[in-house]
C-alpha cells in the first residue's frame, strides 16, 4: 500500500480502518480515497479486508445517492386509476359519475387521475476487467454498480467480463445493493476481451425484463481482442450507452459512431454516476 500517502492515516493498527480519518479523507481527495478502500478490499489481512469491503460497499452507494438526489426528475404523465394522489382526470373518468344535481353519486373506484410515472427501464451494466482492475478502475466499476443498483433498484443486472463473463447480480434475481458492489470490489483484471461474447450476455439478461426500454450500459474503452463481429451484436441491441476511460477512449467512440451508442468519459471514478445520468437521460 505504500502507493497510497494516506494508508498509515485510515489504517493506524493492524487490521483496523479509522473512519473518521477515511471520512476527511473522502473530503480532501475522494477518487484517491476511493481507490485506497478498493485495493484494501483485497488485502491479505482478513480484518481489514472485511473492513475494507463494508466500507467501500458504504462509500460508493451513499455516493451514488447523492448523485442521484441532484439529478433531474425523469418520467411522465399518465393517467392511471385515482389512488388519492395527482389530478382527478374529469373527461377519463365521467363513468365514474351516476345521476345529476344534489344526487349526484361518485363511484370513487372509477375515478382517472394524471399523475407521474417513472419510466420503465431496464438496466444491464457491463463492466470490463480485462486489463488493470486494482485502485481506480475497481472503485470506477464499483461505483457504477451502486448507482445502477440505486437507479433501477427492481430491475438491472450487472456482468464483468474478460475472455469469460461473470454475472454479479442477474436481471430477474433480487439481490442487496451492497453484495453487488462487494461482487465487483472481488474481480481483478486478467485474460483478453471478449466484447462479443459480453454484449451477447447483456442482450439475454434484458430478455428476461419486461421493461418498455432495455438498455446495456458497457464500462469499458472498447478494444477487443478476441474475434467476433462486435459491432452487428451491438447494433442487435435495443440501446447501448458506452462510458469509456478519459484519453482512451478512441475505439469507444469509433464505435458508439458506428453503431448509434451514446457514450461519455470518466477520468475519476466520483465522475461515474454523473455519466450514467447523462448517457442514460440523453435524448
Amino acid at each position: 500500500m505504500s502507493r497510497h500517502p494516506r494508508f498509515e492515516q485510515i489504517s493506524p493498527e493492524v487490521g483496523e480502518l479509522d473512519e473518521a480519518a477515511v471520512d476527511e479523507a473522502m473530503q480532501d481527495d475522494p477518487d484517491e480515497t476511493l481507490s485506497m478502500i478498493a485495493d484494501l478490499t483485497a488485502a491479505t489481512d482478513p480484518k481489514l479486508r472485511a473492513a475494507a469491503r463494508d466500507l467501500a460497499a458504504r462509500l460508493m452507494l451513499d455516493l451514488a445517492a447523492n448523485a442521484a438526489r441532484r439529478r433531474r426528475g425523469i418520467g411522465r404523465i399518465v393517467t392511471a386509476p385515482f389512488r388519492g394522489e395527482g389530478d382527478i382526470d374529469i373527461d377519463a373518468s365521467t363513468e365514474a359519475f351516476e345521476g345529476s344535481g344534489p344526487r349526484r353519486r361518485v363511484r370513487v373506484e372509477e375515478l382517472k387521475a394524471r399523475t407521474w410515472s417513472k419510466r420503465d427501464t431496464a438496466v444491464c451494466l457491463v463492466v470490463d476487467r480485462s486489463g488493470s482492475m486494482g485502485g481506480k478502475p475497481l472503485a470506477t466499476s464499483a461505483l457504477a454498480a451502486a448507482a445502477v443498483a440505486l437507479r433501477e433498484p427492481d430491475d438491472y443486472s450487472v456482468l464483468a467480463f474478460g475472455r469469460d463473463v461473470v454475472v454479479a447480480k442477474s436481471q430477474d434475481v433480487r439481490r442487496p445493493g451492497p453484495d453487488v458492489v462487494n461482487a465487483v470490489l472481488t474481480l481483478r483484471g486478467f485474460g483478453t476481451t471478449d466484447l462479443t461474447t459480453a454484449l451477447r450476455a447483456a442482450a439475454d439478461q434484458l430478455g428476461r425484463s419486461r421493461a418498455a426500454r432495455k438498455v446495456v450500459v458497457l464500462l469499458s474503452d472498447c478494444r477487443a481482442t478476441e474475434p467476433g463481429d462486435v459491432e452487428a451484436v451491438a447494433r442487435g441491441l435495443d440501446e447501448l450507452c458506452i462510458v469509456a476511460p478519459e484519453g482512451d477512449d478512441a475505439e469507444a467512440r469509433l464505435l458508439a459512431a458506428n453503431v448509434g451508442a451514446k457514450i461519455a468519459t470518466v477520468g475519476e471514478p466520483s465522475e461515474v454516476p454523473a455519466a450514467l445520468v447523462e448517457v442514460l437521460e440523453r435524448r
